[in-house]
This record gives C-alpha cells, structure tokens and sequence, in this order.
C-alpha cells in the first residue's frame, strides 16, 4: 500500500493533546475546527478554509450566550426570569443552552417553517415553542413572531427578550470566533459568511479587521430577502435572509454581496457531504458556492475562510430529502460557473445566483447617521 494513504488513514488526532474535560455544557461552544474545500468548488490548490460552526452542540448561535450574560450583568434579565424570543431554529439552540446554563426558562417564537425535527429538540432541551399562525402583511413571518414576542413581553413584565436583529451585543459575541481564526489561520484575505441578523458577519470582521485592517468581506443572502435591497418574497431558505431589515448589519463592511437560490444550495450542500464529509443548511451551501467563486477569481494564495453555521441534522427532512426536494424542483440544477451581476441591489428582482459589488443600506440609516455626526 502507498505508504502516503496508509498515513492517511491513521485516525487524525491520534497523538493530538487530550482536549480538556467540560464541566458544563456552555464550555463545550467555541474552538470549531476549520476543514480547506477544494473540488468540486475549486481546483486543488485553489480552496477555502471552511469555519465549522456546526461542531458546536447547536451551531454557530451558541456564541450569542453572549447576551444572556450580559444582560444578566446590566440587571436587565433577572435571575429566572423567563427569556423570550423569535428564532428561525438555530438560536433557539442557543438560547436554551444559555436557559440551561444560568437558570431561565426559555420560550421560543417561531412558525410552521421551522422543521418538525427543530421543534421536538427544542422541546427536549427543555424550551417552550410557540407557532405564530400566519405572516405579517408587510414584515412576513419575521414581523408576525416579533409582534407576539411584543404580546409576550407585556403578559411578563420581568421577562427578557435579546432581541438578536437589533442587540449589539450579538455582534459583540462573535469576537471569539475572529480571534480563533487568526489564532488558526494568521493572515486572512477574504471572509464570506451569511447574512440574517448581521451579528456574526459583523463581529467577525471587526475583529479581523483589528489584525487585518484588509480583510475584505462578501455577504451571501437568499433570493426574495429585504436586507440589502431587493423585494420582499416567500422564501423557502431559512437561517438566511430577512424581511425586515435587522441593525446589526454593517453595510459599509461589506464589499460585496451575493443572493443565492434554494435549489443551487441544495446542490452545494450534497456536494460537502459527499466529498468533504462536512455539510450544513442553506447557508452552508450558499456560502461554499461563494467562496468556491472567490478562490477559483481571485489571486492564487488569497487566503479566504468561509463561515459555515450549521451542520446538516435539522436538513435531513428537506435539504437532503429527495422527495421533498423533487416536490420543490430543487434535484438536477448544477449552478452556473459565475453568477449574473448587477450594478445596483435594487436593479431588478433576482432569482438566482447573483452578484452585486455595490452594497447600502435600503434605509438610508448609515447616510443618516454620517449626516448627524458631521453636524
């Protein structure tokens, strides 16, 4: 046998330091490996690292714990007060390790999107899920649970909502996850990561950018979200995308952004698992194409690191269902090599892969607040 492969087959890890024991299960989030991608997104030699957020014990929103903390530390959250909050899924995760952790009982507003999977672990993590029953006319689904956590809130006047679109400190949770990949990778060029409430898009590159004042980031969101300008639309994605339009999100960070259609993630979310044994969700798949893109146009060694949040569990009944998939149309679309461009967000309606180098915000907040500081 090559004495190359038969190296290969050594487990990894074999002589690695025993990693520590945990004492809780809040100490178990963070450290996520990063895994290099090449085919079938780049040619070998020309990938991306890949930051797998899905390691953690519910994904990347674990790190949000962040806010229960903090808001424990300002009094702003009471001890056992109840915490209240619209989650698509994953920070719902996240939210009852922190119930668990610091003694909260935890109540999660969602709606019939979220997978049946999702709502039975919730239930065992010991969360309480409420389905709101239909979308708001103008805000969609997002506006209709955020108006029932309002409804919530003033039936508990001690309860705590982190309210994750708009709370700093979501951001804030995320400058662990920066300091751990310079800690992993040193230099880093390009950073290419989901976008839905903003904060780990934000986070992240705020904190590279204190080593690496150049790090260029590309936001990837789903066709038929409001974030970076284009018309609301049902949307078939979740964990990406947004109908209403979250603060968090630093639009003069990002240098580009890209929308990516259901049926072209799902085709990328197959290709991770069966050639990189590492997989995920929408965002996953979105973001490997993205950052496949950007390996194989821009300079050989740019170095670029693709956030994946999630790992493939709650998607078994849908992204990686074949009938469920073929009832959506989404089996058989390889995506295009490139994707169209456009010269402004709001040029036209997108409904696939599509690229735009021009990034604002469609309220004009950050125009506003530059105005207000130079007065």
């Amino acid at each position: 046998m090559d004495p190359t492969l038969l190296a290969s087959l050594v487990p990894v890890g074999a002589d690695a330091p025993v990693p520590p024991i945990a004492r809780r299960p809040a100490h178990l989030v963070g450290n996520t490996p990063v895994l290099w991608i090449d085919e079938p997104f780049a040619p070998q030699g020309r990938g991306f690292h890949a930051k797998l957020e899905g390691t953690n014990p519910g994904g990347i929103k674990d790190r949000p714990g962040h806010m229960i903390r903090e808001a424990r530390r300002r009094g702003d959250l009471t001890p056992g007060a109840p915490i209240i909050e619209s989650s698509s899924g994953t920070l719902g995760l996240g939210l009852a390790l922190a119930g668990l952790t610091y003694g909260h009982p935890v109540i999660v507003v969602t709606d019939h999107g979220m997978e049946s999977s999702m709502v039975r672990l919730l239930s065992a993590l010991g969360a309480h899920v409420e389905k709101v029953a239909a979308p708001h006319p103008d805000g969609g689904w997002q506006q209709a649970r955020r108006e029932r956590v309002a409804e919530l809130l003033a039936d508990a006047p001690d309860a705590y909502c982190p309210d994750q679109y708009h709370n700093p400190d979501n951001t804030a949770a995320y400058r662990p996850l920066a300091a751990e990949l310079i800690a992993q990778l040193g230099r880093i060029d390009v950073l290419v990561a989901a976008v839905g409430t903003g904060g780990h898009s934000a986070g992240i590159t705020a904190g590279l950018r204190k080593s690496w004042p150049e790090v260029k980031l590309i936001g990837v969101d789903t066709v038929g979200s409001t974030i970076f300008g284009q018309p609301a639309a049902p949307r078939l994605m979740r964990g990406l995308g947004s109908s209403i339009h979250p603060s968090n999100v630093d639009y003069e960070a990002f240098a580009e952004v890209h929308w990516m259609a259901p049926a072209e993630a799902v085709w990328a979310c197959r290709q991770l698992a069966r050639r990189h044994y590492a997989s995920g969700g929408w965002s996953v798949g979105a973001v490997a194409l993205v950052a496949g893109w950007v390996a194989r146009t821009y300079p050989v060694g740019t170095r670029i690191v693709a956030v994946f949040p999630d790992g493939p569990h709650r998607y078994l009944e849908t992204v990686y269902n074949d009938a469920w998939c073929r009832a959506h149309d989404l089996l058989g679309h390889e995506p295009p090599p490139e994707p169209d461009e456009i010269a402004a967000p709001d040029e036209c309606v997108v409904t696939a892969w599509t690229r735009c180098s021009r990034v604002r915000d469609p309220l004009g907040r950050e125009a506003a607040a530059r105005k207000a500081g130079a007065r």
